[in-house]
């Protein structure tokens, strides 16, 4: 049970069959695998899904518009709760009977003023605490300038959520245009957009905070008390930026947000995760990563070791840092192969991430939009790999079940289908090239580009050398549920953070 470049390959993908092969040759055809069953998805939409364990072994997802849906496996999900519109569901702030706490009404009234567009619930969070309660920081806006975050506590896990009242406003929701400590006016470029919390633990349990923001001025981070999940008193850190917390990522007014920060043992940095780009299905979405030997920073960039992000983002070039998880994308098809539709898989975002402590497994919880479908989004799970630099590299298919990590180097040769997602905000999905891997360790593509490949004596890090750039990840064993069936896969990254997908070509 599961607890929870400098290249840019633009190429098309040549449409002939490599070498005079009469169709393409499947990585692993000289192996024999015991794959498990096929997964069976269950489709839910939750758009921004912020994951946390029940205490009944299962997981919920909790996002935008106060959306939930529920799994024990991160494959067989159950939607809980639809996107709310204006109807309050179970995860809907209630008030408070304590007549000092705002009622959730005066909240939106005090959110709402100085805008005259409608206000919504966003991107939210819940964090199970240590005494089993349940405290969800939940986060209104009508516009950037109009917003808030609030806590509702709830001994249950669907509710009722009772409101502790507002955290912190954005400037013109406070007063129109001063910050909380009326002493500076509250600008973009200065100070966050209220929205997008997430509550975490530092790696002892001890501290406990709330990193947000969106856009705007950048992340900030606050310290929280974890008994009553308000604003720790006395704190300097909440002193800093006029009363917003300290600044983890500057920013200017420009795409970053869904800040989510986890630690990982086996490296000892915490990392930060956010999104850039427009969150529509041609607005470029996708994720990125930072870390830090802190919870409170610096964060650093992996092209760019010992830098600090609250200093050296610049909002006019700001696609060039982070490593970039994934983006846009679409696997073409290899003449020869199991035929198939070709999905573009467009705009992946605003992720939250789980830590099996048992396993040692990584799990990337994302919404993802598709080509034909309009602005339709599902929540994904995608299993996540540290590479040997210490970085997160993300599977090229979604979480299958499946456990097989290891191989030898007769399963590699054969023909591959190469994604480089590169570092800019794409907004038209990268499309795979076709590349033969031999058993030479050679990598022969398009256009006489070529490289080299390896199999390191685990059976299981990869590298992957290209235009004299190393990348290093992981081979895998995947589920291709466009093709139905199983393939060998890899994931890797780049010194300077650019990811580089390969999908084995998929041949009955």
């Amino acid at each position: 049970m599961i607890k929870v470049m400098p290249l840019l390959l633009t190429l098309v993908a040549v449409s002939v069959v490599s070498c005079g092969e009469s169709k393409p040759v499947m990585p692993g055809a000289k192996e024999k695998y015991n794959d498990p069953p096929a997964p069976e998805y269950t489709a839910v939409s939750v758009h921004d899904p912020s994951v946390f364990l029940s205490g009944n072994n299962e997981f919920y997802v909790m996002g935008s518009h106060l959306a939930a849906a529920k799994t024990a496996d991160f494959i067989n999900w159950v939607q809980v709760t639809q996107d709310w519109k204006g109807v309050p569901n179970s995860f809907y702030p209630q008030d408070n009977p304590d007549a000092a706490v705002q009622t959730v009404q005066s909240q939106i009234t005090d959110v709402m003023r100085g805008s005259q567009f409608p206000i919504s619930f966003y991107a939210g969070d819940i964090h199970r605490m240590p005494d089993g309660r349940f405290f969800q920081y939940y986060c209104m806006t009508s516009s950037w300038y109009c917003s808030a975050i609030g806590l509702s506590i709830a001994d249950n896990i669907e509710g009722p959520y009772i409101t502790q009242g507002l955290i912190v406003r954005s400037g013109e929701a406070a007063d129109n245009s001063m910050s909380p400590d009326g002493t500076s006016r509250w600008h973009m470029s200065m100070f966050p957009n209220c929205i997008d919390p997430q509550a975490f633990f530092d790696k002892d349990g001890g501290n406990f905070y709330l990193v947000y923001g969106s856009w705007s001025g950048g992340i900030f981070i606050y310290e929280l008390n974890p008994q009553t999940g308000l604003l720790k008193e006395d704190s300097m850190i909440n002193a800093e930026n006029a009363g917003y917390g300290k600044k983890l990522i500057r920013n200017s007014h420009s795409s970053i947000e869904g800040p989510y920060i986890i630690y990982s043992p086996e490296t000892q940095y915490y990392y930060l995760f956010v999104s850039y780009g427009g969150l529509a299905a041609n607005g470029g979405y996708n994720m990125r990563v930072f870390r830090s030997r802190s919870p409170t920073g610096p964060y650093e960039d992996a092209e760019r070791p010992g830098s600090d992000m609250s200093q050296d983002l610049m909002h006019t070039v700001h696609y060039n840092y982070g490593v970039k998880i994934m983006g846009s994308y679409k696997y073409e098809n290899i003449p020869g192969e199991t035929p198939s539709l070709s999905i573009e898989y467009l705009s992946p975002g605003h992720n939250s991430v789980y830590h099996d402590s048992d396993t040692e497994k990584y799990f990337l919880i994302y919404h993802q939009r598709f080509s034909g479908r309009g602005e339709y989004h599902e929540a994904r799970v995608c299993e996540m790999f540290l590479n040997e630099d210490g970085w997160f590299v993300a599977s090229p298919f979604r979480y299958d079940g499946g456990t097989i990590r290891s191989f030898s180097p007769a399963g590699i040769p054969g023909t591959w289908k190469l994604i480089n997602h590169g570092k800019v905000n794409n907004t038209m999905p990268v499309k795979s090239v076709e590349y033969k891997f031999s058993d030479n360790g050679k990598m022969e593509g398009p256009h006489d580009s070529s490289g080299t490949w390896e199999l390191k004596s685990d059976g299981k890090t990869v590298y992957i050398t290209m235009d004299g750039v190393l990348y290093k990840g992981v081979f895998l064993r995947c589920y291709d549920e466009e093709k139905k069936q199983w393939v060998q896969a890899f994931t890797a990254l780049s010194a300077n953070g650019i990811a580089l997908w390969g999908a084995g070509a998929a041949v009955k």
